[in-house]
């Protein structure tokens, strides 16, 4: 009932609660993913925001499971503006482009995504980081031979280290094959990132024969027709699939957010989302369902802000980063505005919520471990949602992934993400783990809280905010 629209929109992977693995630390994501990488026999694929400039050890892992294993594959997707932000200084594309030099090009394929938004003039004069407003490729998607890990965190030491996300491993051959099938179609309308000894930067981009045709910065609109035939068939729902062919006790729909290169946009996770939501608020079976909602920065978008309000909750909480849990916690410029920003969106939506009568029912939590950039400080960047049906102790649906919730994530950005059914009773417990575990360093805020002076928003951060919001939102 709650999910038939989700057979409508998405492909339906069957499979075995037991073969869903949920990671707890960023140390413990680290180090299982470079042994997975280290074992790999037939292929990795990566598609991240970035590599960090000075993740090495990340990448000799790879280079030595090149060396062990012959019949080894490596596909590396980032993006085209964030990962060469730095350059002419060392970037993420200066530090892979070597491993297409040691195993070439048979055995190494290293691309970075451009949006197709940002061309011409605008590309030319706008200053790096701002021109990333303008869109970016956001997936996470971490394969290795029959396993792909989900979640939020890109390859870059805090995300190794003290940035608390999520992480989900599937172990799953087919759910593997399609998010390769997705990955290798965003690489084949993607730049090629080739090392290079006579540019200061290390490497150049060059846009193959072999790719889809045209470039996104020739021709944006053709690129975006290409794009668009490529991609529509992955979303597709398989066919002939019902409700009542359900053959295991766990149920995975990967939704993707592919809005920049989709005409009409066909992208499955906002609609998925919205309709899980608004069902909640309309089903009479429903109400007193229990859920639990977390984003890394408090900027959801009002379609979902006012489905979360409307579901009828017996209980809810949202969970999100306090100021001094932000990643953009003491930057420079108008990202350094953000934290307080985010603050003033919690309190406006707790305004709401004492407006609708909901203060007994929804709660807002800010997680806090330390001061981010201090020494034991971490910043939080989990995001997705669980929901708890009623009669359940645990949740039994949980959406994880790259996405924001934001109108960036639903307008700019690439997003990819899993919505997790379940009637295991062991995966619904470890689902409820992590809903609590993340948990652990949050503190229920009231309105008191942001009436104090340390919490009071000018309106120089208030400017900064719709700046941010003219290019996209935070990352």
């Amino acid at each position: 009932m709650l999910t038939s629209e989700l057979e409508k929109l998405s492909p339906r992977f069957d499979v075995s609660g037991d073969s869903v693995e949920i990671i707890e630390s960023p140390i413990e994501f680290y180090e299982i993913l470079k042994a997975k990488i280290a074992g790999a026999q037939r292929r990795i694929y990566l598609s991240t925001l970035y590599f960090g400039a000075k993740e090495h050890e990340l990448v000799d892992t790879i280079r030595h499971a090149l060396k062990a294993n012959p019949d080894l594959k490596v596909s590396i997707l980032t993006d085209a503006l964030r990962g060469t932000r730095e350059a002419p200084g060392p970037t993420c594309a200066s530090l892979i482009a070597p491993l297409y030099n040691d195993f070439g090009p048979e055995r190494v394929e290293i691309c970075v995504f451009h949006t197709p938004n940002l061309t011409g003039i605008r590309k030319s004069i706008l200053p790096k980081r701002i021109n990333e407003g303008w869109g970016l490729q956001h997936m996470k998607l971490y394969g290795i031979d029959d396993e792909v890990i989900m979640g939020g965190a890109n390859l870059s030491d805090v995300y190794f280290t003290n940035r608390q996300d999520r992480y989900h491993i599937i172990k799953s051959r087919q759910i593997t094959d399609y998010f390769e099938k997705i990955h290798q179609t965003v690489c084949s309308l993607s730049y090629r990132v080739l090392p290079s000894e006579t540019e200061r930067s290390g490497f150049t981009l060059e846009w193959p024969a072999t790719n889809a045709q045209p470039a996104p910065l020739s021709d944006p609109k053709g690129y975006i027709a290409t794009a668009t035939r490529a991609l529509s068939p992955l979303l597709l729902a398989q066919s002939g699939v019902t409700m009542s062919e359900k053959t295991t006790d766990t149920q995975i729909y990967p939704l993707l957010q592919l809005t920049p290169l989709l005409r009409p946009d066909t992208s499955t996770e906002l609609p998925a989302l919205t309709n899980i939501l608004g069902k909640l608020g309309t089903l009479p079976a429903l109400a007193g369902s229990k859920w639990t909602f977390t984003a890394g920065y408090f900027n959801m978008t009002s379609e979902i802000r006012d489905l979360l309000l409307q579901s009828k909750p017996a209980s809810a909480t949202i969970l999100a980063a306090s100021p001094w849990a932000n990643g953009f916690y003491g930057s420079k410029g108008v990202s350094g505005m953000l934290p307080a920003g985010y603050t003033h969106f919690a309190r406006r939506f707790l305004d709401t919520v004492a407006r609708a009568g909901l203060s007994q029912q929804i709660v807002v939590k800010e997680w806090r471990r330390g001061t981010v950039n201090t020494p034991g400080g971490w910043s939080y960047h989990a995001k997705g949602i669980w929901i708890t049906l009623p009669g359940e102790q645990n949740p039994s649906i949980s959406l994880v992934g790259s996405s924001n919730y934001t109108q960036r994530s639903y307008n700019l950005d690439l997003e990819a993400n899993t919505m997790i059914v379940t009637q295991n009773p062991d995966l619904q417990r470890r689902l409820g783990e992590e809903e609590r575990w993340l948990q652990e360093y949050a503190t229920t805020m009231d309105r008191d809280d942001y009436a104090k002076t340390e919490r009071r928003v000018g309106l120089h951060v208030r400017i900064a905010l719709w700046i941010v919001t003219l290019v996209g939102g935070a990352l």
